[in-house]
């Protein structure tokens, strides 16, 4: 079985059978930026916070809520899939058919699909919580699986992308890469474009997949592994990646950051960066965290730096996401950081728990959801 070593931000986890080890600041660790006194620029107001019981942080799981329009969706290591109340955060039911759940909700009209350690996939209907299907991997699921009418495609820890057929489960194909031996612990959600599949790998780089058959339509480098140990190496794909329907937008670890064409994987653009996370994008702008803790704005066109912001260093932040005029990122002590898109500045500063938070914030509209990894989901109203 290959041993993963886990890195978040500068500090490492290291997993070795059910042990984890985090190296602290006593380790020459940099302690995380201290968090001054700010005066709000932008009003946020709680609506809810809702314990599910159990978010994961043992497995070192990056959970983040789904939404449909009208009910949101969250993986937890304990219940398995809830559904709530986006409103309220109310549960309005629960799925624990193959047990706690270890992927970030999936879903596309009627079907909301996660999966487990154990490999186990489940597929539910959104409206009443049934079991539709369920399925097996040869290894732990904890990317958010992609969702279409007609298929689900489903990443596994060992390097195995499977698509199922959505209606009843059946699988149509498989597709299989070797992992490199060290890697961040996590995996890149696979991303449906079209008939496209987009898969972000451990190894730097992404896949393009036919979404029916499976079949590769290219792949492309986004940084190349470069070092004398495999630990030098590394230059994962772990956080989600940006879209805009015509171009893919995917950070490394110890690597760059890059735009490449969907139709067939042309790189227009990339830059030196390494990050832990993934990008958000509106319009021309992409939002990124870097490894050390700094918050990015980049052109989309040609990736040439906006801002940067430096007062959340080491403090092991989320993938940002924009939410209107305003970036939110979490980071490791449960504190949700509201900077102005237009310049980086800190505009506002709230707290869900002590826990950390691992999985990128959910937007909708101008609320954002967010989920620990001690089982809580917060929900904040940012601005009007």
């Amino acid at each position: 079985m290959i041993r993963r070593v886990i890195l978040v931000a500068s500090a490492a986890l290291a997993l070795a059978g059910c042990n984890w080890f985090n190296l602290t600041s006593r380790d020459g660790v940099e302690p995380p930026a201290e968090l001054v006194e700010l005066t709000p620029t932008v009003a946020v107001s709680r609506l809810w916070e809702r314990s599910l019981g159990d978010g994961g942080a043992r497995a070192g799981l990056r959970l983040s809520p789904g939404f449909d329009g009208s009910r949101l969706y969250v993986a937890d290591a304990g219940r398995g899939l809830v559904a709530l109340d986006p409103a309220s955060g109310n549960v309005v039911w629960a799925n624990g058919e193959i047990g706690g759940a270890s992927a970030s909700p999936g879903l596309d009209r009627d079907l909301v699909v996660t999966g487990n350690l154990r490999g186990d996939v489940l597929a539910v209907a959104v409206g009443s919580g049934a079991t539709r299907w369920t399925a097996q991997v040869s290894s732990e699921v904890i990317a958010r699986p992609a969702v279409s009418a007609s298929t689900v495609v489903v990443r596994s820890n060992d390097g195995r992308v499977f698509g199922f057929d959505a209606a009843d489960g059946r699988r149509k194909w498989v597709f299989d890469r070797s992992v490199p031996l060290l890697s961040l612990r996590g995996n890149a959600a696979p991303v449906i474009v079209g008939t496209t599949v987009l898969i972000p790998f451990d190894n730097g780089r992404v896949f393009a997949l036919d979404l029916e058959q499976g079949t590769v339509l290219w792949e492309q480098a986004v940084a190349q592994p470069d070092g004398r140990s495999e630990l030098e190496r590394m230059v994962d794909i772990d956080g989600p990646v940006g879209t805009d329907g015509e171009l893919i937008y995917a950070a490394t670890y110890r690597g760059q950051i890059a735009a490449l064409a969907i139709d067939s994987g042309r790189a227009l653009w990339s830059r030196d960066l390494s990050a832990f996370g993934g990008v958000a994008k509106q319009s021309g702008t992409l939002v990124v965290a870097d490894a050390a803790g700094t918050v990015l704005a980049l052109d989309a066109r040609n990736g040439s730096a906006q801002w940067s912001q430096k007062a959340l260093a080491n403090r092991f932040l989320t993938t940002p996401a924009i939410v209107g005029e305003h970036v939110v990122v979490g980071d490791l002590e449960g504190f949700v950081h509201v900077l102005a898109l237009a310049d980086g500045a800190l505009a506002a500063r709230v707290r869900l728990g002590k826990s950390p938070l691992r999985g990128e914030p959910l937007v909708a509209g101008n609320v954002v959801y967010i989920q620990s990894t001690d089982g809580r989901v917060g929900a904040w109203r940012v601005g009007g």
